[in-house]
């Protein structure tokens, strides 16, 4: 198969200093409004980087819930590898990719667990097949079969068919405190506009441009 044909000139626009926010939250919160105006499939996608204790690197697809001053929060079965490597290694980065607006979002940061009451205030709003599936699936691990997931999650609808759905102990939510942010917008000529916020010690963000 031949790809190297495969190429695209970024068109859309530029990003300059001046129409930067000096807070990276309130410029994130900016282009994610800006990505859901555009009514993208799954803005709140990111790729969740990972690293196990042999150095490896993994990535998933994770979804962004809601996110503050405080950090980025999604949510997960705890005994799943994910979490795993976070135990492991507090230190994740995730990835906004954003291609119809030839858009980057790239954030590094730590992961730590949210509080059960946040993690129940998530659970409770959740479709209540969604709660049922939290329940059922044993996430990361190795099943012999489809029919047998589609058996237990059967089961778990006969246990709670009556009444609410209490949070699973092994379930909740991770929120990724930053400490930088980088903000990438394709342009012509593969010229593309980059700026590295770096949170330094004082709390202060520093910013700077990057080539591309």
């Amino acid at each position: 198969m031949d790809i190297h044909a495969l190429r695209e000139d970024y068109k859309k626009g530029e990003l300059r200093r001046k129409d930067l926010y000096d807070d990276p939250f309130k410029q994130f919160e900016k282009w994610f409004q800006q990505a859901c105006n555009a009514e993208l499939l799954e803005p709140n996608a990111m790729t969740l980087s990972t690293v196990n204790a042999d150095g490896q690197p993994f990535m998933r697809t994770v979804l962004l819930k809601y996110f503050d001053e405080k950090g980025l929060v999604f949510f997960t079965n705890y005994e799943s590898r994910k979490a795993q490597q976070i135990e492991h290694n507090h230190k994740v980065s995730i990835l906004f990719t954003w291609l119809p607006l030839q858009r980057q979002v790239h954030i590094t940061g730590t992961a730590e667990k949210v509080s059960t009451t946040e993690s129940w205030e998530y659970f409770s709003s959740r479709p209540r097949g969604s709660q049922l599936g939290a329940w059922t699936s044993q996430q990361s691990s190795i099943i012999s079969s489809r029919q047998l997931l589609l058996m237990q999650f059967e089961q778990i609808k006969q246990k709670f068919m009556d009444g609410e759905i209490p949070l699973p102990d092994f379930w909740g939510g991770y929120r990724v405190v930053p400490n930088s942010f980088e903000f990438w917008q394709g342009c012509t000529n593969r010229l593309h506009d980059r700026f590295l916020y770096t949170l330094q010690e004082d709390q202060i963000w520093d910013i700077h441009r990057l080539a591309p």
